[in-house]
């Protein structure tokens, strides 16, 4: 017990120091009430119907849809949106502030800019969400149940449908805000965090009854919890990983005192992005797919098909918009140039390396190889479970798929192409949501603990998040 009372210690502390504790109970009090909306039905709609159908999809795309929006798109609640329009709201803003001279002049006018492009990303979200609504509410007409997912189809429920997503959509947005300024931690992050924690329960339980009833080994189940296991160790490892820079002061008298002469580091973290890249290749990879259950052209089925879990152009566009998003963000979140320029304005310098051009040219390169080098490890995170829950379809590569196939399903190999059939919550995506944001969340509640002079979580050491 006594290994423990620095934690239970830190955890009393945080309810001893009123504006922590505040913002500790801020925070779980929205969280409370977005998980209170998630079981408030949509109007028109057979909660029970829809259910049926999701437990047969619970391996497409809209068990992945189901699992951001944390089990609300399966209830089709008022958050049946979730927060991925304001995701791909912010997506759309960000790569055309590279693009637009205008949006790039905004993000160079400080907070006032930013308020305006965020202003901009707020309208975007409502335009996708009612988009995003009127196309779920054609989908719900037109699903084949018994009985009928939407009793009384029509215009009157495609707009109240809209009306309702629309509003649910933006309180989850306002809700993030809240907790990013007045609580703790990334607002947004923590609403996925809680959609996702809340369906690990039953998803274990979900594993035990398999275990029960004799429809899954307990090789496959200690396949999956080791792998688990080790996707966890490897996260918290890499997460807290960094490249420290060396930077040397030098001595400078002012007056009567000579200040500097001090050595120090510059921190670089391995993966500077954390869970903004996957969360964000993921939105990009969910559109077309959300665009098949709309459409019925054969083109856009044939693309919708390619671009489910476990097919090759899925697989090669995530490894693509992971890498892309990696390099994006963390070119958006770190000025070389700037950091160089302010290391020489205060006198100091890396050793062996000239201040200015150079020094900005070296810390580009350094975190260039850091970024490619955590883009190689989400990469391998989520695809590796992955393809233990879906296996890699190897029917639909020209020339040899086929041939592939074939010989896979002679050999009782087929378990590569159909994998182990678990839920997505034990995926690799959801396990680096999950472990990210809960790391950072603890590394902002020490930081409040230790700037008031109390023990934080560990006695050796500090807990590292994600941005260092």
């Amino acid at each position: 017990m006594a290994d423990f009372s620095p934690v239970l210690g830190s955890f009393r502390n945080i309810f001893h120091i009123p504006d922590l504790r505040r913002r500790v109970l801020f925070m779980l009090g929205l969280l409370a009430a977005y998980r209170v909306g998630s079981w408030i039905p949509t109007p028109g709609v057979d909660s029970g119907a829809l259910e049926l159908v999701f437990n047969q999809q619970a391996g497409t795309v809209l068990g992945f849809l189901d699992m951001f929006s944390g089990g609300n798109l399966s209830r089709f609640s008022i958050f049946a949106l979730g927060i991925t329009p304001y995701i791909t709201a912010s997506i759309i803003l960000q790569l055309l502030t590279v693009v637009w001279p205008f949006l790039e002049r905004l993000s160079k006018e400080g907070q006032l800019g930013r308020k305006k492009i965020n202003q901009y990303t707020r309208y975007l979200t409502v335009g996708l969400c009612l988009f995003q609504s009127l196309a779920s509410a054609s989908v719900l007409e037109r699903m084949e149940a018994v009985p009928p997912v939407v009793p009384h189809p029509g215009w009157g429920f495609r707009l109240m449908t809209m009306l309702t997503l629309t509003s649910g959509t933006t309180l989850v947005m306002w809700l993030g805000e809240q907790i990013s300024e007045r609580g703790i931690g990334n607002g947004i992050s923590l609403i996925i965090f809680a959609g996702i924690v809340v369906g690990l329960p039953s998803a274990a339980h979900s594993l035990w009854q398999d275990w029960m009833l004799g429809t899954r080994s307990v090789f496959t189940i200690i396949l999956l919890l080791v792998m688990m296991i080790l996707v966890v160790i490897g996260i918290v490892i890499v997460e807290r990983g960094q490249r420290r820079i060396p930077i040397q002061y030098a001595k400078r008298v002012v007056g009567r005192r000579m200040y500097g002469g001090q050595a120090t580091h510059l921190p670089l973290k391995v993966n500077s992005g954390g869970v903004i890249p996957v969360i964000f290749a993921a939105s990009i990879l969910a559109f077309p797919s959300t665009m098949g259950l709309v459409f019925e052209a054969e083109w856009v089925q044939s693309l919708a098909t390619q671009l489910q879990q476990g097919y090759p152009l899925y697989n090669l566009i995530y490894i693509a918009g992971i890498m892309f998003f990696c390099f994006f963000y963390v070119s958006i979140i770190f000025n070389p140039d700037e950091v160089a320029d302010n290391i020489r304005k205060y006198g100091g310098y890396i050793p062996g390396i000239r201040p200015g051009r150079r020094t900005a040219q070296y810390i580009d390169q350094t975190l260039s190889r850091l970024t490619a080098a955590g883009a190689v490890y989400l990469v391998l995170v989520c695809l590796l479970p992955e393809f233990l829950m879906t296996g890699f379809k190897v029917q639909p590569i020209p020339l040899v798929g086929p041939v592939m196939d074939n010989f896979l399903i002679d050999n009782n190999l087929d378990f590569f192409t159909n994998g182990l059939g678990v839920t997505f919550y034990f995926g690799g995506t959801s396990l680096l949501i999950v472990v990210g944001v809960g790391m950072d969340t603890v590394k902002q509640i020490e930081s409040q603990l230790i700037m008031r002079h109390y023990e934080g979580f560990l006695r050796k050491g500090r807990i590292r998040g994600r941005r260092g």
